[in-house]
């Protein structure tokens, strides 16, 4: 069981190690903006939490493009858009 989990993550870099990387920071930032959220839910920063999920969305469509997969990279678009639109609003921009 544990041999098939590394092959799975050997197999995910060695078929795009860039893509791999990609995702890597993708996880992270939004890994990141979301601890932060749930640290600081009863009164978050959303100007701090809406830039980390920002990069974790555009590095994943990224990475979803070079990767072809078409839906995740939708998916991750419609988020980095979304992730704009709502730090206009914490800044108070609209």
């Amino acid at each position: 069981m544990l041999e098939k989990v590394k092959n799975f993550w050997i197999k995910s870099y060695q078929s795009d190690p860039i893509a791999f990387r990609f995702e890597l920071v993708s996880f992270i930032f939004t890994v990141g903006a979301s601890l932060t959220l749930a640290i600081t839910a009863n009164n978050p920063d959303l100007r701090i939490v809406y830039p980390g999920f920002f990069v974790g969305a555009v590095t994943q469509c990224y990475a979803a493009y070079r990767r072809n997969t078409a839906w995740v990279m939708m998916i991750t678009f419609y988020f980095g858009f979304v992730n704009i639109f709502g730090f206009g609003r914490a800044m108070g921009w609209w």
